[in-house]
């Protein structure tokens, strides 16, 4: 068992995470590349990969704030990796952050080697990259998105093979249209050219050639 944060386990915590993110809640558990953390103002269980934090530390938890974790976690493993809570939490309703100012809401409908392929009614098929996924948060069981009825909310796993790596699956989407991360700005909209090299060529709605690093695309959606 990874003992480095034996010390604060069962501790009040607040957890600063890359982007100027902040969270506080109790350290229920943790891994070599993961911990999992219950913020009861919220009663919510966020899991958030070690990769993305910048400090933690025990801190004063107010009078009027106390509050005991229930006994169970929404995600069970036997034992806990960043990976392992990926695969467990196949088919569940969860929120996930990984980037601007909005989290997306959906499922996880397939976990490969670098990135998962996510569900969301809002948005439909999204290809995340594992890399940069901030913190994860299950929804209560028998939660469906936006109160949609199950059969308007599936957990939808498509036709199309899927690659084992980020990079070759986006070879598959050569010569189509793509948004990357959110679309939030135009040069994060286009024609996907060309995959090679880690790198992507992208033809904006000006024409422009963008030539962009695979390690930095966050996400990938579908007009």
């Amino acid at each position: 068992m990874n003992t480095d944060l034996i010390e604060l386990r069962d501790k009040y915590i607040e957890v600063e995470i890359s982007g100027g993110n902040f969270h506080r809640g109790i350290l229920i558990d943790f891994g070599l590349d993961i911990i999992v953390l219950y913020d009861g103002r919220n009663n919510t269980f966020l899991y958030i990969p070690f990769v993305h934090i910048q400090q933690l530390k025990e801190v004063l938890m107010k009078e009027d704030t106390f509050y005991d974790p229930p006994t169970e976690q929404p995600i069970n493993s036997d034992s806990i990796s960043y990976r392992k809570i990926l695969m467990n939490a196949k088919g569940l309703f969860v929120e996930i952050y990984v980037t601007g100012n909005k989290s997306i809401h959906g499922y996880l409908t397939s976990i490969m080697n670098d990135y998962f392929v996510f569900h969301s009614p809002a948005y439909q098929t999204m290809y995340l990259s594992m890399n940069h996924v901030k913190w994860l948060i299950p929804y209560p069981e028998n939660t469906t998105p936006y109160s949609l009825i199950n059969q308007n909310s599936p957990c939808k796993t498509g036709t199309t093979t899927l690659s084992r790596s980020f990079e070759e699956q986006l070879k598959k989407l050569e010569n189509q249209l793509i948004i990357m991360d959110g679309g939030y700005h135009e040069e994060k909209i286009g024609l996907l050219q060309k995959v090679q090299n880690n790198k992507m060529i992208l033809i904006t709605a000006k024409g422009e050639k963008l030539y962009r690093n695979l390690e930095h695309i966050k996400t990938i959606q579908f007009p």
